[in-house]
């Protein structure tokens, strides 16, 4: 925070408690000259109005309201960059990196700080730490046990899907079938691949899809043959000649997707023979895709969630689309 927003808040909030106080004990004393209790003379609706002074609760409640004020803005940071008598933080506040916020945590669990974040992950640590580990491991403690065995496991599952509930469906949706951008999770389509240890690599450390822009290098002519070559590949309905023009300049295309189409997990390219359209499947949606490329980023959850963790998720995201295997091992 700048100087000035700090000053300015500081002026503010100092400037408001001591003006409801200056206010408050203005009105405890008795500026009309008349005895207490007496008649003011007013009268409104039958009711007339007595010299009275404030309710002494009211007044007490008052003032306890303003020591308890100055207490908590004394020991807890509130006054713009002043950080309180205790040093208490919510969280790191200047961290800009999965990095430097564990570096942070880890340096106030250790320092025993007074981060709440920091002491409310070593709590939970604590008491659900030995929880996901029993969920994960093996029986021996050795080593985890296979994605499959996880997942045939309803309590494991169940740890599996609320950790999903909280770090991955503000992407791929609580029900997990993603939306345009977000891949889909309850399908067969993989751009990755399915198999257990591809779900594993993807959450753990993350995947960046990069499609690069063709526009310029084919032109407008050359964009549209190709995406009526595409277009084609999954059973519409196309130009025929703009389709054969673009088979052959698909040829710049095959590195990634292959000959025949289908695409290539060990580099995130796509099926483009399925129905399966990551940012959708009109001709308008395959031309901007074809244009403009795509940049496709799943971030990497393993320093974030833990490995223990990473594991239960993964299980549970397998189980998505092999929900028939799961059924048969329960």
């Amino acid at each position: 925070m700048t100087t000035f927003w700090s000053v300015w808040i500081t002026v503010i909030t100092l400037g408001t408690i001591f003006g409801i106080a200056a206010i408050l004990i203005w009105c405890l004393k008795d500026k009309m000259g008349v005895e207490e209790g007496e008649d003011m003379g007013h009268e409104y609706d039958g009711i007339r109005e007595l010299n009275n002074p404030l309710p002494k609760w009211w007044t007490y409640l008052f003032f306890s309201a303003f020591l308890f004020s100055a207490v908590y803005l004394a020991l807890f940071p509130g006054l713009g960059n002043f950080p309180g008598l205790l040093g208490w933080t919510s969280s790191p506040q200047q961290v800009r990196t999965v990095a430097e916020l564990n570096a942070a945590i880890e340096s106030a669990q250790d320092n025993k700080q007074l981060d709440q974040y920091a002491r409310e992950l070593d709590s939970s640590d604590k008491f659900y730490g030995e929880s996901f580990k029993r969920l994960a491991y093996n029986e021996a403690g050795t080593d985890y046990k296979p994605t499959a065995e996880i997942a045939s496991d309803p309590a494991a599952l169940k740890v599996g899907q609320n950790l999903f509930l909280q770090n991955c469906s503000q992407c791929h949706g609580s029900d997990a079938r993603g939306q345009k951008g977000f891949p889909n999770l309850t399908d067969s389509a993989w751009l990755y691949g399915g198999e257990p240890e591809a779900i594993l690599t993807t959450i753990k450390d993350g995947r960046h899809g990069a499609m690069p822009a063709w526009g310029e290098l084919l032109g407008e002519d050359g964009t549209r043959d190709v995406v009526s070559y595409v277009l084609s590949l999954s059973g519409r309905k196309v130009n025929a000649r703009e389709a054969a023009a673009g088979k052959i300049r698909f040829a710049s295309c095959i590195a990634c997707h292959g000959t025949d189409g289908k695409g290539n997990p060990a580099f995130g390219a796509p099926d483009l023979t399925d129905n399966d359209w990551l940012f959708g499947d009109s001709r308008a949606d395959v031309t901007e895709t074809v244009m403009y490329g795509r940049q496709g980023v799943m971030p990497a959850w393993g320093n974030i969630l833990g490995e223990d963790k990473v594991q239960l998720v993964a299980a549970y995201v397998w189980s998505l689309s092999n929900s028939q295997s799961t059924a048969q091992q329960k």
